[in-house]
C-alpha cells in the first residue's frame, strides 16, 4: 500500500462515520447516503495528490457529496405525486426521542435539495453562513433567505404532524 493509499484508508476511517450523517441528512435515506459518500470519496481519492491543504479535506468532500447530490437530483424523474387529502392518523402520546428524530428526518426530507442542504450545513455540520455560501457558490444573503425559507417549511411541518397527531375535538 503507498503513502497516498496508507493517508486516504486514515481519513476515511477517522471522518468516515461524520461525513456519512452528512451524507444521511443530505439524502435522507441511508443507502443513498451510502452511495454519496462513497461517490464524493472517489472523487477526493482522484484528487488527493493536488489537496495540499490537508486540514481543508471536510470542506472538500462535503462540497463533492453537495454536488453530487444536486446532479442526482436533477436526474430522478419525480416519483411521488401530492395527494390532495391528507391521510388520518391515529392520535399519540408525546413521541419518543426515536420518533422525534424520525420526524425530523422525514421533514427535511421533504424540503427542497438546496434549502436541506443549508440547514444540514448550517445546524448539523455547525458551519457559518460565509462558510456555506462558498461551499455552495452562492452570497451570504442567499444562505440566510435559503436557510429561513428551510427552518420556516420546517416549523410548519412540526404544526403539521402536531395537528394531524392531535387533531382538535369536532
Amino acid at each position: 500500500m503507498s503513502g497516498k493509499d496508507e493517508e486516504f484508508r486514515e481519513y476515511v476511517v477517522a471522518r468516515g462515520p461524520a461525513l456519512l450523517r452528512a451524507a444521511h441528512q443530505l439524502t435522507g435515506q441511508p443507502a443513498d447516503a451510502e452511495d454519496l459518500l462513497q461517490a464524493a470519496l472517489a472523487k477526493t481519492y482522484l484528487a488527493w495528490e493536488r489537496i495540499n491543504d490537508r486540514a481543508a479535506l471536510d470542506g472538500y468532500v462535503r462540497r463533492a457529496m453537495v454536488n453530487i447530490n444536486i446532479s442526482w437530483w436533477r436526474r430522478r424523474k419525480l416519483e411521488e405525486y401530492p395527494a390532495e387529502h391528507l391521510p388520518d392518523l391515529p392520535a399519540r402520546d408525546v413521541p419518543s426521542r426515536g420518533e422525534i428524530h424520525e420526524l425530523l428526518e422525514e421533514a427535511l426530507a421533504r424540503l427542497p435539495v438546496r434549502q436541506r442542504t443549508a440547514i444540514v450545513l448550517r445546524y448539523y455540520e455547525d458551519m457559518s453562513e460565509p462558510e456555506i455560501a462558498r461551499a455552495l457558490g452562492v452570497s451570504v444573503g442567499t444562505v440566510k433567505s435559503t436557510v429561513s425559507r428551510g427552518m420556516a417549511k420546517l416549523r410548519g411541518d412540526v404544526v403539521l404532524v402536531r395537528a394531524r397527531r392531535d387533531p382538535l375535538p369536532q
